[in-house]
């Protein structure tokens, strides 16, 4: 059995090379820009209103039933979004810049 394979004329893998790359992921965003701008693990909440002001949202904490689910509490700025376990920074993550850009789902309110 003979099988000939024919190759993709150029102009079509240019235009699928074009849309591949048209979309830009929020974590090739994330590591381009400064890691500084984001509050720091352990940082007291305190501290993070002091340095970056009040955030636009706080969303109501989650967790805090039992002694080992403790209270995560999370405040929403324009361009991050802040974790803390009771007062302290566990996490911040950036959030998305727009509609297109590929990454996590919003926080559920």
């Amino acid at each position: 059995m003979n099988i000939r394979f024919r190759a993709l004329p150029l102009f079509a893998l240019l235009a699928l090379a074009g849309t591949a790359s048209a979309e830009k992921l929020l974590i090739e965003r994330v590591q381009e820009e400064n890691k500084a701008a984001l509050p720091a693990r352990g940082m007291t909440m305190a501290q993070v209103e002091a340095k970056y002001g009040a955030p636009s949202d706080r969303l109501d904490p989650r967790g805090g039933q039992k002694r080992q689910w403790p209270t995560i509490n999370r405040w929403v700025y324009p361009a991050f979004t802040v974790y803390f376990e009771k007062s302290k920074v566990i996490d911040a993550v950036a959030n998305k810049a727009d509609e297109t850009e590929v990454g996590p789902k919003p926080p559920v309110r």
